[in-house]
C-alpha cells in the first residue's frame, strides 16, 4: 500500500502536541509514515514560550518513516496554515492526512485512512475519509455522507482542486441553487450561518469552505461509523475551538472495514446526524449547557 503523508499543524499547546504525537506513534503504520509538521508562528510576546516549547518536542520526534519540519516565521493562523500546508504537500505526493495538534488518535487510524484512501483513490464521486464520529449514532462501521468533516481527515488532490477560499462565492451558490436547507441537515445546524461568519470575519474557518466547496461539487465522504479520534481540545485552550462538552466520544480501538457498497450517500446516516443535530442544537439543548457552564464556574 503506497501510504498517503501524515500532516500535523501545531501552534501553542506543547502538551496537547505531546499527547498527539505519542498516540500517533502507536499507530502500526507510523514508522512507514513520513510526517509533516507545520509549526506556526507565534502571535505574541505572550505565546512565545509555548511555541517554542512545541518546536522542542516536533524537533525530539522520533518513530516515522522521515520527519520533516516547517516552522513559520510568523503567525499564519490555523487557516492559512492548513490551506498552504495541504496544498504543498497534496501537489507533490496526490494525497495526505490531516490532524490537528489535540487529537489524539486511535491505533487504527492510520489503517482506516489508508486503506480508505487507496481504495477510493479513483472515485470521482467521493472527495474526503473523515475518522472522527459523534458519540451515541446509530451508524454503520463506514458510510458515505454528503458532509466533510475536520477532525481527522484526508483527501487527494483530484478534489482539493475544488476547494474555494472564496467564502462568499460558495454562499453565493447555495443560495442561487436552493441548497442551504439542505446543507444545514434540514436546518439541524447553522453550516450556513458558520459560512456567513466566516465571511463577515467573525470566523476563519477553513473547513466550512471545504464542506460547502464539496459539498456544492456533489462529493461524498467515506465516514468512520465508530469515532477513531479523540478531541482533547475541548478545553479552551485551543485558538478556535473553545468548550463543548457535546464533542466528546470514545475512542475505538479496533480495526474498521472500509467496504462499502453501492457509491452513494446513506440516507439513514444523514437522517441520524439530523436527529443529533436537533437534540444538541436546539434552543433548549443550548440553555441545558449553558446553565452547566455556569455551574461549574
Amino acid at each position: 500500500m503506497n501510504l498517503a503523508p501524515i500532516l500535523l499543524f501545531t501552534y501553542n499547546r506543547p502538551s496537547h502536541t505531546r499527547q498527539t504525537l505519542e498516540a500517533l506513534l502507536n499507530n502500526k503504520l507510523a514508522k512507514e509514515s513520513e510526517l509533516f509538521i507545520f509549526s506556526d508562528g507565534y502571535k505574541n510576546d505572550n505565546d512565545k514560550e509555548n511555541v517554542l516549547k512545541v518546536r522542542n518536542i516536533i524537533h525530539s520526534i522520533e518513530g516515522f518513516k522521515q520527519v520533516h519540519i516547517i516552522e513559520n516565521a510568523y503567525n499564519f493562523g490555523l487557516a492559512k496554515n492548513i490551506i498552504e500546508g495541504v496544498t504543498q504537500v497534496i501537489d507533490k505526493y496526490g494525497k495526505m492526512i490531516a490532524l490537528e495538534d489535540d487529537l489524539i488518535t486511535s491505533p487504527y487510524f492510520l489503517t482506516f485512512m489508508n486503506e480508505a484512501l487507496e481504495k477510493f483513490e479513483n472515485e470521482e464521486k467521493i472527495g474526503h475519509v473523515h475518522a472522527f464520529c459523534y458519540s451515541n449514532l446509530q451508524l454503520p462501521d463506514v458510510f458515505l455522507i454528503k458532509w466533510a468533516g475536520s477532525l481527522g481527515w484526508g483527501t487527494w488532490k483530484r478534489a482539493w482542486r475544488f476547494f474555494n477560499p472564496d467564502g462568499q462565492a460558495l454562499l453565493n451558490e447555495l443560495k442561487k441553487r436552493n441548497l442551504t436547507k439542505k446543507f444545514d441537515f434540514n436546518g439541524s445546524y447553522p453550516y450556513t450561518r458558520m459560512l456567513r461568519r466566516q465571511i463577515a470575519g467573525i470566523n476563519n474557518s477553513w473547513a466550512i469552505r471545504w464542506n460547502a466547496s464539496l459539498f456544492l461539487n456533489d462529493m461524498l465522504s467515506v465516514n468512520a461509523g465508530k469515532s477513531l479520534i479523540l478531541n482533547i481540545g475541548f478545553d479552551g485552550s485551543g485558538e478556535n475551538s473553545g468548550s463543548q462538552d457535546i464533542y466528546k466520544t470514545l475512542l475505538h480501538n479496533g480495526i474498521l472495514s472500509t467496504d462499502l457498497g453501492s457509491i452513494e450517500e446513506n440516507m439513514e446516516a444523514r437522517a441520524e446526524f439530523q436527529r443529533f443535530y436537533r437534540k444538541t442544537h436546539s434552543f433548549w439543548a443550548k440553555v441545558r449547557r449553558r446553565i452547566q457552564r455556569h455551574l461549574k464556574i
